[in-house]
């Protein structure tokens, strides 16, 4: 049984024995083992990994034989950082419900959506894509529903018919295209080779646009996001911003634009103009937050509408600094939603209005949180400074204008996440927070990693770089309009 297959099945297999563990203390740390034995699973593929532009450790078998699909999988340059930021990232985010009595079955929920996320990732099919891109949803749903606060039922079957509205198309689109294969494959090569005309290019792109615009979420396909993302559990929102939206920015560099490029030249630049418009008004929404968690929501669209513009450019810098910015992105959101929870539990509240001055109390959540603040502003020497910075550059290069405003993220940014962080930890101290208990045990070790890595990616980002610069560049050489 080959290793690739193995991470694959091993959150499966812990996501069933949960069922069975009946302690709820048993559970999470069962969980947290089985997620850190995928993690370190995950490490001689980065070790082993040779950057080029080959696809390596694949896989493929017969699965259904009378429709031609087979399980594919394998990674590239352009896969493999995600899988390691999804295998990274799920034990910080169990690590991080230990202040808290969830049962067995959110831990369960959350194992079966790292399954889901890491077959999105490294499915070459694009029946297998489906089947990871639907599985990675019906684990988030339940855990926003069951655990979530407010009216989340409501809020919840919005976000499913939406993500699901944006499914069907997407599913049309690929049984469409397997039909026009000589040997009705749904492999991603045979969807390449394809040469369609323009007109069917189009409203494939369309089909497939929706669906990951939906889930990433670009404007004006984002109304679901700010409410779910405020009214979801903790854990929810941060497998939601931290690793769920990266599916589909991942899918826009894997699937729309190579299958259908004459689309993309008819309305790639809508779809551009779509992002920079998205980062714009997030940003000024933003501004008017008075609740710490829509802040961050609103903050999450404006970044990866600048993630989105970065790919639709087409570019080298354009798509790796996406790709690096997913990376960036994902640990930096974790980790302020994961502060913003610290501070609702010690106080009871995250409205700005009831906070402030709790820096004084609590200096080391201030010192993690001030830094995760300069990395959301992409700071030099925070990984977001390089991400930002190529992404910028990849949309100059494409369109002068676009980059003018796109810049317009970093100044906004600057605003309201200071903002942010000056409501709640500086000015006077509101008397009834004046003793609350600053960070410890695992809420160090969380964001002592976050810190960290965020730092370090900052100071050395050359080896998620390199990673990419083939499997990349071939795809621009491959790709070009």
């Amino acid at each position: 049984m080959d290793k690739l297959f193995i991470l694959l099945l091993l959150p499966v297999v812990s996501s069933v024995v949960l069922l069975f563990v009946k302690n709820i203390k048993g559970a999470k740390w069962f969980a947290l083992v089985a997620s850190f034995i995928v993690l370190a699973l995950t490490l001689p593929f980065l070790f082993s990994f040779n950057p080029t532009a080959e696809v390596q450790f694949e896989q493929s078998w017969q699965w259904i034989s009378s429709l031609n699909i087979n399980f594919h999988i394998g990674v590239d340059g352009i896969s493999l950082p995600l899988v390691l930021l999804t295998n990274a990232l799920t034990p910080l985010i169990i690590l991080s419900t230990f202040g808290k009595n969830y049962s067995r079955h959110l831990y369960s929920l959350i194992l079966l959506m790292q399954m889901g996320l890491l077959l999105v990732f490294v499915a070459l099919d694009a029946f297998t894509f489906y089947v990871g891109w639907e599985l990675a949803l019906i684990p988030i749903y339940f855990i926003c529903a069951l655990w979530g606060d407010g009216d989340r039922i409501r809020i919840n079957l919005k976000f499913f018919i939406y993500t699901f509205f944006g499914s069907i198309f997407m599913l049309v689109a690929i049984i469409f295209l397997a039909q026009q294969t000589p040997e009705n494959s749904f492999e991603w090569a045979s969807f390449t080779a394809l040469n369609l005309s323009s007109p069917v290019q189009g409203w494939l792109f369309w089909a497939f646009f929706l669906a990951f615009a939906i889930k990433i979420p670009i404007f004006p396909f984002h109304t679901w996001q700010p409410a779910t993302y405020t009214h979801a559990p903790t854990p929810g929102t941060m497998l939601l911003a931290g690793i769920m939206l990266k599916m589909g920015t991942f899918a826009l560099i894997r699937w729309l634009i190579p299958i259908v490029p004459a689309g993309v030249t008819a309305y790639g630049h809508l779809a551009l103009l779509l992002s920079v418009i998205g980062l714009v008004y997030a940003s000024i929404i933003a501004f008017k937050q008075h609740n710490a968690k829509k802040v961050i929501a609103y903050s999450s669209i404006a970044h990866v509408g600048l993630i989105s513009a970065g790919i639709f450019s087409w570019n080298q810098a354009g798509i790796q600094g996406a790709i690096f910015q997913m990376i960036s992105h994902g640990l930096s959101v974790v980790g302020l939603f994961f502060i913003i929870d610290i501070i609702q539990r010690r106080t009871g509240s995250i409205e700005l209005a009831d906070l402030g001055g709790l820096a004084s109390a609590m200096p080391k959540l201030a010192i993690a949180f001030l830094v995760l603040v300069m990395a959301a502003v992409g700071l030099p020497l925070t990984s977001s400074f390089v991400g930002e910075f190529l992404l910028l550059k990849g949309v100059y290069t494409e369109n002068v204008w676009f980059a003018v405003f796109a810049g317009l993220t970093i100044i906004f940014s600057a605003v309201y996440m200071l903002r942010l962080f000056q409501k709640c930890m500086l000015g006077s101290v509101n008397p009834k927070w004046a003793h609350v208990e600053d960070i410890k045990g695992f809420e160090t070790v969380v964001l002592i990693v976050v810190v960290f890595f965020v730092v370090y990616l900052g100071i050395l980002p050359g080896g998620i770089l390199n990673i990419s610069e083939a499997s990349v560049a071939n795809l621009l050489e491959q790709v070009s309009f």
